[in-house]
């Protein structure tokens, strides 16, 4: 049902989806820099490098855009959520400022000829970190670890760390690391490019067994959410991500990069889509609805009435600037790379 509190939440998940899809992507890149193997892992990683650089700011406005989003739209949720799941968020935003603060010396140590060690270890542990506390928070929602009594939350420090959440940091992850080396197919070439194809084609097989795994875990830590994930829609979108995983992995293995980029891309959001759609019509599960965190009337209809006129104005700049450092060579391929030099 078109309910305002329903549109609005379903901003809410447009903005968890775009930031997994960029945020997420850039925070992989992270962890392919700390991963980076082999006789070009400087390649690879002054690649993710240059890759990351013009954007790694512009892709944390979605997580500006959820959180006041959740704010003026759901303030019961917002407080609820703020309340029991400090702890991950405060570990996820040390995490996106160190990582900030550790890329910002990182290229003043490029700058200058020098490198860094700590510094750009400091940027991978927190490009690891960030993602996988971000995961464990995001299913500790559908965990049935969240108890309501009356405005009271019942959860200890540390009760939102269970099996099924610790399953899901992995998940968060790894939808992280599957989309980074996809995306970078697309910006490199030679040698170079059969690295992050051949990196992309085993994450998404980790992903694979990630988001596997996380159904039997699911039944025994987190029942209700289980009963819901296999429901007709959330089912369906969760069938419709494997298939669209598996169409992936065949336009990697015959090369063909910006129909992969696609594919990963559609992937992560359907499998985004099914974790929501079996938290439908809650927030949290089992314990605060949708309709029941929502804000008055006069607040949802004036938020939903401004959310066009921002998007009117962010999302033209974002796709400028997407299409101008995508297309621009200095941010692609490091120059000192080459075909024939990888051969």
């Amino acid at each position: 049902m078109l309910t305002l509190e329903n549109l609005a939440a379903l901003a809410l998940h447009l903005g968890l989806v775009m930031y997994a899809l960029f945020g997420g992507a850039d925070f992989g890149g992270g962890i392919w820099t700390a991963l980076a193997s082999g006789p070009r892992a400087k390649e690879q990683r002054d690649g993710l490098f240059l890759a990351i650089g013009p954007v790694w700011e512009t892709n944390h406005v979605w997580l500006i855009f959820m959180v006041v989003t959740l704010f003026t739209a759901f303030p019961k949720g917002f407080s609820v959520l703020f309340t029991a799941l400090l702890v991950p968020f405060v570990i996820a935003l040390i995490g996106i400022n160190f990582r900030g603060a550790a890329f910002a010396f990182r290229h003043f140590g490029r700058e200058i000829g020098e490198d860094v060690p700590l510094v750009a270890r400091t940027f991978e542990i927190a490009s690891i970190v960030t993602p996988f506390t971000m995961g464990m928070a995001v299913t500790a929602i559908a965990s049935g670890r969240i108890v309501l009594i009356g405005n009271q939350v019942q959860l200890t420090m540390w009760g939102w760390v269970s099996p099924f959440t610790l399953v899901g940091g992995v998940v968060g992850s790894a939808i992280c690391a599957y989309l980074a080396p996809i995306y970078m197919t697309v910006r490199t070439e030679g040698a170079l490019q059969e690295d992050f194809r051949r990196r992309g084609m085993a994450t998404a097989l980790a992903l694979g067994i990630a988001t596997t795994l996380e159904v039997p875990v699911a039944m025994a830590d987190a029942p209700l959410f289980t009963a819901r994930l296999l429901r007709s829609w959330p089912l369906l979108f969760v069938s419709l991500a494997v298939v669209s995983g598996l169409t992936t992995q065949l336009l990697l293995w015959r090369r063909r990069f910006p129909a992969a980029q696609i594919m990963a891309g559609g992937t992560v959001l359907l499998t985004i889509t099914g974790f929501s759609a079996a938290l439908y019509p809650d927030l949290i599960i089992g314990q605060l609805t949708i309709a029941a965190a929502a804000a008055p009337l006069p607040a949802l209809r004036a938020f939903l009435a401004v959310l066009p006129i921002g998007a009117l104005i962010l999302v033209p700049s974002l796709v400028y600037l997407y299409r101008t450092f995508s297309g621009n060579p200095d941010f692609q391929l490091p120059h000192h790379v080459h075909k024939d030099k990888d051969a």
